[in-house]
């Protein structure tokens, strides 16, 4: 945008500051009806203004709108241009010349009032100019809720991260934002301002739900004014537990985890011992096949039956006899032991008993 001349100019600059406006025709010729119902939509960051359509019944091509502004300390008109205002809206078709700034150093400044004029042409004809009333951003924007809010849970608190409804020059104005907070079943709250945009909510209770609302505020610093906002959408977040509820929670899940494991064990062991009998007999191993009826069967020619038979005939048992000779006492003495051992021949040896 072109910027705003200063309050007071010299006559030489006021009449150097004329050239280069659009000087609007003679409303007296003008022959369309004027747009009517102009609306100025502030809100954020977005500049718009609208109107309500115009024809004529008895030409059919299009009508087109032209726009214009001025600032309060000026009396001339400039068009809304590309040049100025990064935006066409000379020869506009639709009924809407949407001037929001892309970044800050674009648009209209928000710290000045500003008119816009619209009117109407079709061929040669032109309206009448209708104009909107004086506007000054800041003092008449709508401010949204902040945007991007998350939340964090923690040990009794709540951490809400968030950011500002629109971009502002921290020269010219800053944001500060307003908690309301309560428990699901319990009365509202409300913090002092923040002004970052990281929040805690702190001393809350531990597994409880509460429910928040954000709203910024929007501060001017030349001209200490503020402007509040809309509230955000209700959320709701569970706080974490604190040291002592966790450890009473891992207390109950051990105690739990102990008695199901014992349940199962007590339930096996009894199912066990009931039915016993037939637990042997789900795991008792299969008899097995004796290795000669094992070969029998893979060959049924082999006379396994008579091997069978001839290995389960008895067999002999074999003796070792054994002579017990006893002799009287006068005569072992007087017989020469190299004679005896000449004619003991275990062959012809008298037996006295077998064993």
């Amino acid at each position: 945008m072109r910027p705003p001349p200063p309050t007071l100019l010299p006559p030489l600059l006021l009449l150097l500051s004329g050239f280069g406006a659009a000087a609007p025709p003679a409303d007296s010729l003008a022959q369309l009806p004027a747009p009517g119902n102009l609306k100025v939509h502030l809100y954020n960051a977005q500049q718009a203004l609208s109107w309500e359509p115009v024809s004529l019944d008895s030409d059919p091509r299009p009508v087109v709108y032209q726009v214009q502004y001025k600032y309060s300390t000026s009396s001339n008109w400039y068009d809304v241009n590309k040049e100025d205002s990064k935006v066409d809206c000379t020869n506009l078709t639709r009924t809407e010349c949407d001037f929001t700034a892309n970044s800050l150093s674009e648009g209209f400044p928000r710290r000045f009032n500003i008119s816009l004029r619209v009117r109407a042409k079709l061929g040669g004809l032109v309206s009448a100019w209708a104009t909107a009333p004086w506007f000054e951003h800041y003092r008449n924007a709508t401010i949204g809720p902040p945007e991007n809010i998350r939340v964090t849970p923690e040990e009794g608190s709540l951490i809400i991260r968030l950011s500002a409804p629109f971009d502002v020059p921290a020269s010219e104005a800053y944001f500060v934002y307003y908690v309301y907070y309560w428990e699901k079943t319990g009365d509202k709250q409300v913090t002092d301002p923040f002004e970052s945009n990281f929040i805690t909510l702190n001393d809350l209770k531990p597994l409880r739900v509460y429910c928040f609302q954000v709203q910024a505020k929007l501060i001017l610093t030349k001209e200490n004014i503020s402007r509040p906002g809309h509230l955000s959408n209700i959320s709701c977040s569970k706080t974490a537990a604190d040291a002592s509820v966790k450890l009473q929670q891992d207390i109950l899940a051990a105690a739990t985890t102990f008695l199901v494991l014992s349940v199962v064990v007590g339930s096996c062991l009894f199912l066990v011992l009931k039915y016993r009998g037939l637990v042997k007999h789900w795991f008792h191993s299969p008899p097995s096949i004796p290795s000669q009826i094992e070969e029998y069967l893979k060959d049924p020619a082999q006379p396994i039956l008579d091997a069978l038979d001839k290995d389960s005939s008895p067999k002999e048992d074999t003796w070792d006899s054994v002579s017990v000779v006893t002799f009287p006492e006068n005569e072992q003495e007087g017989t020469p032991q190299s004679s005896w051992n000449q004619n003991a021949d275990p062959s012809h040896q008298p037996t006295e008993g077998v064993l």
